[in-house]
């Protein structure tokens, strides 16, 4: 009996590889419920059944665990992003409704990953941050609005405020329909796009605010 008990233990002993994972999986389930201030290295040990020096082991603590975490929905979120936009043959209306498609389909994929980012990180952890990625992408929609703004003799200059906004749009919309997940995903991004879309196409080259009164 004995030796039958030692082998089950043998057997369901974890790797080194398989125990990180493990961690990682559930460190993302307990930052997502709780933020990273009010979660504690003791739950994350608990809920995987482990003892908290094996926590500290693999990551020094709930910091280096948050930072993994973090990190990964980071690369996820903008590698999609990046295969939405790589066809520069492609017209930028459809450009746009791929980018729209790919942030709602990961936020539909990975909510847990999602409430991460959009929640404040702690001051150590700045880099690789929501906002650095939402930056990230902004220059790569200024890419293309650029070429878009010469192509039609606009003022190549506002690229980079219009692909903030556009951005900012899609970004907003996408932490509201977290919570809403109506109408579907496929409509949202149509409708963000119809937006942005018509809006562009109809630019004023040089637009100026209406005065108080005026027509």
């Amino acid at each position: 009996m004995v030796e039958k008990e030692a082998s089950r233990a043998r057997t369901t002993r974890m790797s080194g590889t398989e125990r990180r994972e493990q961690l990682v999986s559930v460190g993302r389930r307990v930052f997502a419920e709780k933020g990273f201030d009010m979660t504690t290295v003791e739950e994350i040990a608990a809920r995987a059944k482990v003892s908290k020096p094996i926590v500290y082991e693999h990551f020094g603590g709930k910091e280096g665990l948050y930072a993994v975490v973090v990190d990964r929905e980071v690369s996820t979120l903008l590698s999609d992003l990046e295969d939405s936009l790589k066809d520069q043959r492609e017209h930028p209306r459809v450009l746009m409704e791929r980018a729209a498609l790919a942030f709602l389909s990961y936020i539909d994929e990975n909510e847990d990953g999602f409430r991460i980012l959009v929640r404040d990180s702690p001051v150590s952890h700045a880099v690789g941050t929501f906002s650095s990625l939402l930056t990230d992408v902004a220059q790569r929609v200024e890419e293309i609005l650029a070429t878009q703004l010469r192509l039609h003799r606009y003022p190549p200059r506002d690229a980079a405020l219009y692909a903030q906004m556009l951005v900012g749009m899609v970004a907003y919309t996408g932490q509201w329909w977290l919570e809403t997940r109506r109408p579907a995903k496929e409509l949202v991004a149509a409708r963000m796009v119809n937006l942005s879309w018509y809006g562009l196409s109809a630019l004023q080259k040089e637009p100026s605010l209406r005065e108080s009164g005026g027509a």
